[in-house]
């Protein structure tokens, strides 16, 4: 068998602060997860996003530490048109997240924002550009 991309893994300094940002684009997490150490989110073709506290991953990785620098990896939702860029991008900058880059209409065809999520991580939303 050939291996395949089934979870992408965050781990998670908050999980309420985690799932409250994931939450309002749209994943759906299970009522109660906040007091959860571990929390996964179905995706469409059978992928899923999963949440891990920092002691969930020290609890087998003995060693490991939170990064000192931002994340290395990046998620990008997908969004209805151009204005829905914006409206989500300033409804989370609102809600108090860290707007990285304001919506702008990239060369490559997109209407394209970063904000990023409460450890950090990158968080892309973009959506085609008319014509």
């Amino acid at each position: 068998m050939t291996p395949q991309l089934n979870v992408i893994g965050i781990v998670v300094t908050d999980m309420a602060a985690s799932l409250a940002f994931y939450r309002r684009l749209g994943l759906k997490f299970p009522e109660g997860a906040q007091s959860e150490g571990h929390n996964e989110a179905a995706l469409s073709g059978g992928m899923r996003v999963t949440l891990d506290t920092e002691a969930v991953i020290k609890s087998f990785h003995a060693d490991w530490q939170q990064p000192t620098s931002t994340g290395r990896i990046g998620l990008a939702f997908q969004c209805a048109d151009p204005a829905e860029v914006d409206a989500v991008y300033n409804e989370l900058v609102e809600a108090g997240y860290h707007g990285e880059l304001k919506p702008w209409d990239a060369f490559w065809g997109q209407r394209y924002a970063s904000i990023q999520d409460p450890d950090g991580n990158g968080v892309d939303l973009y959506a085609p550009l008319p014509g």
